[in-house]
């Protein structure tokens, strides 16, 4: 149901302020979905190489486990699994990426980390394979991290556009409506107001002259 506004002056020159705020809002959105657009496809890029690297990891860590059971047996493999079962710490941040909040995750670096376990009488395949699978935990993270950035930048996306929308396609329209609506109402009547005083106009110039031509037969007959 279209919103009644009374046709006065004062909500005309309202309706235009809002009219210019509408259009400023919708002007800084479209830059905001703009930016988030182009650090959408940029993050994609980088989703895609890490998943790639994820894919090459996997590769390469179930071929060095498949070497460790073959060489060095799987009770080896397994002695060393128990004894290097550590927690995984990954460091998370907020970035304020225009006006969105954005999760950073930071993927541990195990190569900064001391061994959790003696490499003393462990085969060289075993070693090899812990190391491929750190690199497969990190390689996990990473896809994790930018997958989750890459979505909560695609969900503000959407929220973006729909208010881009709203306001294009509802509420500056409605308010142009108004607008046009209360000056259609105000030119009419000033319209009115115009023809009433040109009435008024002829109706006194006529009285005038009829009050000089009667003045003037009274001359007339007197003289």
């Amino acid at each position: 149901m279209a919103e009644t506004i009374a046709p006065t002056r004062s909500n005309l020159l309202q309706r235009r302020d809002q009219l210019k705020l509408a259009n400023r809002g919708a002007d800084l959105l479209k830059r905001k979905r703009d930016a988030l657009i182009g650090e959408f496809f940029d993050l994609v890029k980088v989703s895609l190489q890490a998943r790639r690297d994820l894919t090459k990891a996997s590769q390469e860590a179930y071929l060095s486990l498949f070497l460790a059971n073959a060489w060095d047996g799987p009770e080896a493999v397994r002695s060393l699994a128990l004894a290097s079962g550590t927690t995984v710490e990954v460091g998370i941040t907020v970035e304020n990426l225009f006006g969105v909040k954005v999760p950073q995750v930071q993927a541990p670096d195990f190569a900064d980390g001391a061994a959790a376990f003696s490499p003393v009488g462990v085969g060289g395949r075993t070693l090899d394979a812990s190391v491929q699978f750190k690199a497969l935990t990190e390689a996990i993270i990473r896809v994790a991290a930018t997958e989750t950035r890459l979505r909560r930048i695609g969900e503000e996306i959407k929220k973006t556009s729909r208010r881009v929308n709203a306001l294009e396609q509802l509420v500056i329209p409605n308010i142009a409506r108004q607008i046009k609506d209360i000056r259609s109402v105000l030119d009419q009547r000033a319209l009115e107001e115009v023809t009433v005083l040109k009435r008024i106009k002829a109706k006194l110039e006529a009285r005038d002259a009829a009050e000089k031509v009667a003045a003037a037969e009274e001359a007339a007959a007197s003289a």
